[in-house]
């Protein structure tokens, strides 16, 4: 199945986040931060969103930094993938 986000909506896939810390203690599951760092995975065309002409500044592939509780989660495929708008990204990682 194929994801098509609508207007300045951007699907991203959380990348694994580190299960123990540096000084070597394991982390459960509970216990870990929801991570910020994200691959995009979809992107929405942009357009005219309240009023204002959104131009999309990120494409598919692009590793970005997201605010920590942005979006909404969802399962697709099997993959948690989290849709949000393109302004709760917050950098882009090069």
């Amino acid at each position: 199945m194929s994801i098509k986000p609508l207007f300045d909506r951007v699907v991203v896939e959380q990348t694994n986040t580190e299960e123990t810390t540096k000084s070597g203690i394991v982390l459960l599951a509970k216990d870990q931060e929801k991570p910020q760092m994200a691959v995009v995975v979809a992107v929405g065309p942009g357009g005219i969103v309240d009023g204002k002409e959104v131009k999309m500044y990120v494409k598919v592939g692009d590793k970005v930094l997201c605010s920590k509780y942005a979006g909404s989660e969802f399962k697709i495929d099997g993959k948690e993938v989290t849709i949000l708008r393109q302004s709760d990204i917050l950098a882009i990682v090069e």
